[in-house]
């Protein structure tokens, strides 16, 4: 049985009467989105490694640290993060020297390498709601809402899914230099997040590339985005001016450790989220991992809802939806906070 059940029924609840009072309910279980079992080469939860075998929970002077070397770039950055060169394997090198650092160090070394790291537990939330920013201000609509999801991988395409369920137009956009990647590693999965969106490719090295982006965002209802806060000022996407020129907007903006504050700039995937969030479980004073990315999913249905809740009362804001807040929130719902 998947852990997070109690928490995901909820909001699966929640959404079913928020979008059957915007014009069509929407059963999240019928979508097959929130897990992606059977779509991935997965190991059964329980363990200190991952079940995509990325993550490790590892052992620090005092405590437990949970890092994800997902992509190659991450492997390479492990001797900086460690303090030390040489040319051992990752884990190898993280097994034999991490026992002499502790979490706040390595927790701050892996903010500046842009690492996937965090300290077992290190978020706390009594909230699974992602609370609104008021950016802008609330408009009338007298139309179908036009989404543009920017988000890759599987908490913000989650969002779009539903939102696309709806019969609202979801334009998603890539970058033609850097697709989601779900749709090469799980492309039946790909599918049920994005088929049912407008599919769109820009070079956003190009300025033409980025005024198209502009064009379709100052039209939008809702906004999803997956990155971290300082990547738009190159877009030309400021939230400033996004919402100077379309100040009704809803911003769905899904980020590690959320939009403001010095954490702003962390990297985090599902299950380092996770594992900050303490939504994992104890054994023998250990941490292991109690399912896939845990962080995603619950992260995804929080952003939908955020969405939906936003757009019934007008816009105007920013729905500030963060992977390790979200994991906190349904650590405590689950009683699994300590």
């Amino acid at each position: 049985m998947n852990p997070l059940r109690p928490v995901l029924s909820a909001f699966e609840a929640e959404i079913g009467e928020l979008t059957e009072r915007l014009g069509r309910r929407v059963a999240v279980s019928d979508l097959g989105v929130t897990n992606r079992r059977g779509h991935l080469d997965l190991d059964p939860p329980g363990g200190r490694i991952s079940c995509n075998r990325a993550c490790r929970m590892v052992r620090a002077t005092d405590g437990w640290m949970a890092l994800n070397l997902a992509r190659p770039e991450d492997r390479d950055l492990v001797p900086a993060w460690l303090g030390r060169n040489g040319a051992d394997d990752a884990w190898e090198a993280v097994e034999t020297h991490l026992g002499g650092l502790d979490c706040e160090e390595l927790v701050q070394r892996a903010a500046l390498l842009g690492l996937p790291a965090a300290a077992v537990g290190e978020v706390r939330s009594d909230s699974v709601a992602a609370p609104a920013l008021p950016l802008g201000r609330p408009a009338r609509r007298d139309r179908t809402p036009r989404v543009v999801d920017l988000s890759a991988l599987w908490a913000g395409p989650l969002c779009g899914a539903i939102l696309a369920a709806m019969g609202w137009t979801v334009s998603k956009v890539e970058s033609v230099h850097r697709p989601d990647p779900t749709r090469e590693v799980t492309p039946e999965f790909a599918r049920r997040l994005n088929g049912r969106k407008m599919h769109l490719a820009f070079d956003f090295t190009e300025a033409e590339g980025r005024a198209r982006l502009r064009r379709l965002v100052e039209a939008a209802d809702v906004l999803i985005t997956g990155a971290r806060p300082r990547a738009f000022a190159g877009l030309g996407l400021e939230p400033e001016g996004v919402f100077a020129a379309n100040p009704g907007l809803v911003w769905v903006a899904i980020t590690g450790y959320g939009w403001a504050g010095e954490a702003s700039g962390r990297v985090a995937f599902g299950d380092d989220a996770a594992a900050a969030g303490g939504l994992v479980g104890w054994a023998d004073e250990a941490p292991h991992f109690l399912g896939d990315a845990l962080a995603d999913p619950v992260t995804g249905l929080a952003a939908a809802a955020g969405a939906l809740r936003a757009l019934e009362q007008g816009g105007g804001v920013l729905v500030d939806v963060s992977l390790a807040r979200s994991a906190a929130g349904a650590a405590a719902k689950l009683g699994l906070a300590t």
